[in-house]
């Protein structure tokens, strides 16, 4: 992960370029994450990622992720982060690396598929979307043995996306490094058995990163094209699934900041469309090697009514937030739409909590929903040091003072004590910032926050 040091320059060059609004590119500033594979599901969309904070901050030692992470939101401004459900070999004994996942839901449980490298694809299952999801197989899903993966070129076998049809048909797409590598292999109802060969399909310029999604009756192929036509996410379109495709275009172009391999995640969500990508502005801004530490974004983009695709806008911050935060229920401290110098780590309590908190730092909420003016304000906090505080502030670091809370010693930074303070009048629709003050060292942890 990025140092204090790392953390602070990157504020210092972002706050200017996207005026404390780091939302759209980076989604997740406080972590590296990548390859992100997309659910909607029960008003949220989730995102599960390649994690490059297991990567060395160097551009020689390769990628060497081991676990999948989650972040969900359901406004796409503010994103919660669920950690790691995924690794190896804890989760699944036979893999050495889980890489660029996908993940579907069926018949009341959750199906996550991963690239071991370019190895092999591996699933793994869990009853909701945050369990740890494990392996039933002990072994590869799919692997160079299976009917219709061979013969190929240099095969990346990896980058796996499972897509079900209206029909409740389930296919399963993947493959990598040559036009001629891409394959579509039929699932089981189970989910986690294949029904057949696996069948050759054709890109031009195909590299990576096998998507599809469906609209209006025609089946999206979508896929990264290779160095030689910029690491473009390309489409083709087709009538079937399996067959009959030809190319449409560009969905995407090379992102910004980025200049290395490209991914998409496509979903519908609350009726427009939205790739999920990722970039390298968090450590290229950052002035720490990028290759191996890249970081998540998101837009939006539009289907034309003959049936392509209007090539998509990167911003820095050019969605909408779909909904406002009710401060009046918990919300999570973990849930947030920027930061300086916080992490997260697994909580005694359930969940995650903020840690590593440092005087000055602080986390933005954005589009808070005061409603009637709140009277007061709670927060779940540890902490093994006197003397520190949580100013709550509207819109902004610096923004007007609604009250600071008082944080002592609860008897270590995983016994939790809820404290609270007197809240000053506010209504309509703000940002709220958390900023922490104290002396040297980690302040405190912080678990959750309420308005009352």
């Amino acid at each position: 992960m990025k140092s204090k040091t790392i953390t602070t320059v990157l504020f210092i060059i972002l706050i200017g370029f996207a005026q404390l609004a780091l939302a759209d590119y980076p989604i997740v500033s406080h972590r590296h994450l990548a390859d992100p594979g997309s659910l909607v599901y029960k008003g949220r969309v989730y995102l599960y990622c390649s994690n490059d904070d297991e990567n060395p901050g160097d551009n020689k030692s390769g990628y060497q992720m081991k676990s999948i992470v989650c972040v969900s939101s359901s406004d796409l401004k503010n994103w919660t982060d669920h950690g790691i459900v995924f690794e190896v070999p804890k989760n699944c004994s036979w893999a050495v690396r889980s890489w660029a996942p996908s993940v579907i839901e069926r018949d009341g449980k959750f199906f996550l598929y991963f690239g071991n490298s370019g190895n092999g694809i591996g699933v793994a299952v869990a009853n909701n979307p945050l369990d740890p999801f494990v392996d039933p197989l002990g072994k590869p899903l799919v692997d160079n043995n299976t009917p219709g993966v061979q013969p190929a070129v240099n095969m990346w076998l990896f980058d796996p996306m499972t897509f079900i049809d209206d029909d409740g048909q389930a296919y399963m797409y993947f493959g990598g490094n040559g036009d001629n590598n891409v394959r579509v292999i039929k699932l089981n109802r189970d989910m986690i058995s294949v029904d057949g060969s696996a069948i050759q399909l054709a890109a031009q310029n195909f590299f990576e990163a096998s998507w599809m999604h469906k609209e209006n009756g025609i089946y999206y192929f979508s896929y990264s094209a290779n160095p030689r036509a910029q690491m473009r996410i390309d489409y083709m379109k087709s009538t079937s699934p399996t067959s009959g495709f030809t190319y449409g275009g560009a969905v995407s172009k090379q992102p910004p900041l980025n200049d290395n391999n490209n991914h998409q995640a496509i979903f519908k969500f609350k009726g427009e469309w939205y790739q999920a990508y990722h970039n390298r502005v968090v450590a290229k801004q950052a002035g720490i090697p990028p290759v191996y530490k890249r970081n998540l974004c998101l837009d939006q983009f539009k289907h034309n009514a003959d049936g392509t695709i209007d090539t998509m806008i990167n911003t820095v911050d050019g969605l909408k937030q779909l909904s406002y935060i009710n401060p009046f229920e918990r919300v999570e401290a973990e849930t947030m739409n920027a930061q300086f110098g916080i992490y997260t780590e697994p909580c005694d309590a359930g969940g995650m909590n903020v840690t590593r908190i440092d005087n000055g730092d602080w986390i933005k909420i954005r589009g808070v929903d005061f409603g009637e003016s709140p009277k007061s304000f709670e927060a779940n906090v540890a902490s093994a040091s006197e003397g520190n505080s949580l100013e709550i502030r509207l819109d902004s670091p610096t923004g007007t003072l609604l009250g600071t809370c008082t944080i002592n010693n609860t008897g270590g930074l995983q016994k939790w004590a809820t404290v609270s303070c007197k809240a000053e009048k506010t209504k309509g629709i703000h940002d709220i910032c958390f900023v922490f003050k104290g002396g040297e060292g980690n302040l405190f942890n912080f678990d959750w926050w309420k308005l009352k």
